[in-house]
């Protein structure tokens, strides 16, 4: 079992760098290129930042769950465990969010704010 679950996670490590790194390359570049995109805030800035930062979360969740299968694999895993493991997915996530987006997203508050209420939990 042990085996399997390390397994999972490196695959899930993997697909999230593919994911990002072939994601950027072959969709998001050519995606910004188009001349209709929506113009928020006054322009396709914040419409190309969101939709950039909002493709890198999705392997950033893939990693926290790798993190977690790792932790399964070696079979002591608290409710402890998974709130650190969840509070640094989501602070990652919140810090991400402010600093692409310049803090003009309305989200990186409430994912820090889950970071900060996860890692609460873990230390109680």
């Amino acid at each position: 079992m042990n085996i399997a679950l390390y397994s999972a996670a490196f695959l899930l490590v993997a697909i999230g760098v593919a994911h990002s790194i072939l994601g950027e390359r072959y969709i998001l570049i050519r995606l910004f290129r188009r001349v209709d995109l929506p113009k928020l805030y006054g322009g396709t800035e914040f419409t190309t930042r969101t939709l950039r930062f909002a493709w890198h979360l999705t392997s950033i969740a893939w990693w926290g769950f790798a993190a977690i299968l790792c932790h399964l694999a070696k079979g002591a895993i608290s409710t402890g465990t998974i709130s650190f493991i969840v509070g640094i997915t989501f602070t990652i996530t919140g810090l991400v969010t402010l600093v692409t987006s310049r803090a003009r997203h309305f989200a990186w508050p409430i994912f820090l704010l889950i970071g900060g209420i996860a890692f609460y939990a873990a230390a109680a």
